[in-house]
């Protein structure tokens, strides 16, 4: 039985769901907040990090590591590039979204909007949430509005691993009210208006919503 472990509105796990998604592949979902985890979670996430996964007796933690091994074991649709460039470009996008993004959309605007409120009981910081907007997205943006093909992806003409890890932390900037200025960043914009309306992209969006009360 396949098992993931995390807790709805973490990018990091909502990568895993829509690779899952993405291959076909059936899982069971358990709740984890990853605060003083027990001693037996520990066991899977020796970190006491989300996502982890169970494939029946073999445990293992981490996003990457986790799509990483969904993609040796269920090989079809391919997510990685097999061409070495573009499976390193894949790589360096993922690495980007899990790193640079990550650390603008959900430490200066997702936590403070939405997860201080919710778990900490922490009124919404508006200045830490508008300096995060109005100077932190504007290079993450420009960037990305730059690496854009024509074919509406980031590597190659594919959907891969580097779509989901980028479209998975402009997720947590859509659920906190705000989106990508097509004015601004019109490449951008249109490449996230595709990608949220995947099946994959769709659902796990609609359920989190749901999850988090947002309208």
């Amino acid at each position: 039985m396949k098992v993931l472990y995390g807790a709805h509105g973490s990018p990091f796990v909502r990568k895993v769901k829509i690779f899952l998604a993405e291959k076909k592949v059936p899982y069971q979902f358990e709740a984890v907040i990853p605060v003083n985890v027990s001693e037996e979670y520990k066991k899977i996430s020796p970190l006491g990090k989300i996502p982890a996964f169970r494939d029946d007796d073999f445990a293992i933690s981490d996003s990457s590591v986790i799509c990483e091994y969904l993609e040796k074991t269920n090989p079809e649709p391919s997510l990685f590039p097999k061409d070495p460039q573009k499976y390193a470009r894949a790589l360096w996008f993922e690495e980007y979204a899990d790193t640079a993004m990550a650390s603008t959309i959900g430490g200066k605007i997702f936590f403070p909007k939405i997860l201080a409120p919710l778990l900490l009981k922490k009124p919404v910081d508006e200045e830490k949430i508008k300096e995060g907007v109005e100077k932190g997205l504007p290079p993450l943006f420009d960037y990305l509005e730059s690496q854009v093909n024509p074919e509406h992806f980031l590597v190659g003409n594919r959907f891969s691993i580097a779509d989901i890890s980028v479209g998975s932390q402009i997720v947590n900037l859509m659920l906190c009210g705000f989106a990508v200025d097509a004015a601004r960043w019109p490449k951008l914009a249109e490449y996230i208006s595709e990608l949220f309306s995947r099946p994959s992209f769709e659902a796990c969006i609609e359920k989190e919503k749901k999850v988090l009360n947002i309208q």
